[in-house]
């Protein structure tokens, strides 16, 4: 790990039912500190970080895109975790976490349904839920970092667009893609983007049916956004050994730039 570098670390990439690999979530890291997006739907999200060698007390900027369990449930396990590091000494400073309205809500109605008084004090004095509107700018590790309402057809969700050194990343969710999304999306370095299966198996996966796309999507959609590297995740999971290569041939039937299929605790060097 070069410390000088600024990393996007994939910690899971499995849609809401895998279990070969855990649920989508990722954290940005730039010198020491990370900034978390999402944290699946449980305490794996432990595992991941540790495997990941990224420290707690390193996470004191959080955003969650939306209140599905496979991102907001992993979170109520970070709010704990936090909590109690904040109790033992372990924890300077706050922690912020960024969400849009509906996302802090459930978040916090689930915090107060299942973590002791000890733990929930904390909400609102070291553990900050900042509602964010949509094209919202905030500092996030020193970067501007503008949230934006992708348009679901499902719940409501939030992506995000970053700057990492004159370079622009954006996350567009766990969705395909809508038109409200192309300002923020068109001609990024970057774009983090859901595949949920290969296109050659949609019968199987009925991922249109679910409100998802498949990699030969994806590759159409960068392609048409002018992106220059495009990163898939939020997958089936039936596929693991050859998904890497399956995937980025598919997306590049329609896209020339660089596909990325990280595995599980991949990390990606933007800057």
């Amino acid at each position: 790990m070069d410390k000088n570098k600024t990393e996007l670390i994939i910690l899971g990439t499995g849609n809401a039912m895998a279990v070969e690999c855990y649920n989508t979530c990722f954290a940005i890291r730039k010198e020491e500190e990370y900034f978390l997006t999402d944290a699946g739907g449980g305490n794996g999200i432990f595992r991941q970080l540790k495997a990941a060698e990224i420290p707690i007390p390193a996470i004191h900027e959080i955003f969650i895109t939306h209140a599905h369990t496979d991102h907001i449930l992993g979170m109520v396990w970070m709010v704990r975790k936090i909590a109690a590091m904040i109790i033992s000494g372990k924890y300077q400073g706050t922690c912020t976490i960024y969400c849009h309205k509906e996302a802090g809500e459930a978040l916090l109605s689930i915090c107060r349904l299942t973590l002791a008084e000890k733990f929930l004090k904390w909400i609102g004095d070291r553990i900050l839920i900042c509602e964010v509107e949509d094209g919202e700018e905030k500092e996030i590790l020193s970067m501007p970092v503008r949230f934006f309402d992708i348009g679901s057809t499902k719940m409501k969700q939030f992506g995000f667009q970053m700057e990492i050194a004159g370079k622009k990343l954006t996350c567009l969710g766990d969705e395909p893609f809508h038109e409200v999304e192309r300002r923020y999306a068109v001609n990024s370095d970057y774009l983090l983007c859901e595949a949920f299966c290969l296109y050659e198996d949609r019968e199987v996966f009925k991922p249109y049916e679910k409100h998802h796309s498949t990699a030969l999507d994806a590759g159409r959609l960068a392609d048409e956004l002018s992106v220059k590297n495009l990163v898939l995740y939020h997958t089936e999971d039936s596929s693991l050994s050859t998904r890497k290569q399956r995937y980025g041939e598919e997306a590049e039937k329609n896209f020339s730039g660089k596909v990325y299929v990280p595995d599980d605790l991949e990390r990606i060097i933007i800057a």
